[in-house]
């Protein structure tokens, strides 16, 4: 197939309108559809972060979690709760690399909908830790790191507290990656690792999405990661602005792609 038609081809698939990447045949779409609609009755429909709100209820099954979630750092438009996940849906556009921590969280990133590279840290930096005695996740932070390779680039943590902290101690001494997305989960060093990420977050303005509390996991590392990469499929394919603060978004009740025909003729047939 020549690049050409790659392009085309792929230029059509980003044109097709999901309500969850992740589902590929009518009843699978049909499913993902009902279950936003009832999450959408419980966690509100006004901002960006709303929805990365709702995808964390959908990913954990637990209407609350949406009040554990937290937005941190700030982009070209503000500091606003909106700010990583613009930051991270122009990533997406600019076909970023997006860097996980270990494997899991990077077979649950989808492949649809974008053309960013996706690897995994973990592998990286094996005679690092073997000289140090340090966690392979951390030691493969840290030879990324050295790669450059988490500039500009989504990086997301699911699984490892020592890769979150290796990547705040990154950051410190000044690298910028366009968004991070920590949600390590766990009982030892998982929330000293989230509250650390939110520190350099603010202290340094680095885009980054955290929770609260023991749980998260590399399922939420990815649902939230595959949320930025849908933001950035609707303001490539319609009418959604990334240039708008979360206040004007929900003054104007900006958040969803509404079919023009649509608004025009009511709802339609049914």
């Amino acid at each position: 197939m020549s690049d050409a038609d790659q392009n085309q081809e792929r230029d059509g698939e980003f044109e097709k309108e999901y309500a969850d990447l992740g589902a590929t045949t009518k009843n699978a779409m049909d499913i993902a559809q009902t279950s936003l609609d009832i999450v959408r009755q419980f966690v509100p429909d006004e901002t960006l972060a709303d929805r990365v709100r709702q995808k964390s209820v959908h990913s954990m099954g637990d209407i609350e979690f949406q009040h554990m979630i937290r937005f941190t750092g700030s982009d070209e438009v503000g500091d606003d709760e909106d700010a990583p996940v613009r930051a991270g849906a122009r990533a997406v556009l600019e076909e970023a690399d997006i860097v996980t921590d270990i494997t899991m969280v990077k077979a649950g990133v989808t492949g649809r909908g974008h053309n960013c590279e996706v690897y995994k840290a973990i592998g990286h930096g094996t005679e690092l830790a073997k000289e140090t005695g340090m966690t392979r996740t951390a030691a493969a932070m840290l030879e990324l790191d050295k790669e450059g390779a988490f500039e500009g680039s989504i990086v997301s943590i699911g699984n490892a507290p020592t890769a979150a902290l290796a990547l705040a101690d990154c950051i410190e001494q000044g690298t910028r990656p366009a968004v991070v997305v920590a949600n390590p989960v766990g009982f030892v060093k998982a929330e000293e690792s989230r509250r650390r990420i939110r520190e350099v977050s603010e202290e340094y303005g680095v885009p980054a999405i955290t929770h609260v509390g023991r749980r998260g996991g590399s399922g939420l590392a990815a649902a939230l990661t595959n949320e930025l990469i849908h933001v950035a499929k609707d303001a490539r394919t319609a009418n959604l602005e990334l240039d708008v603060t979360a206040e004007e978004r929900a003054r104007d009740g900006r958040n969803r792609i509404v079919d023009e025909a649509e608004s025009e003729d009511g709802d339609g047939d049914e």
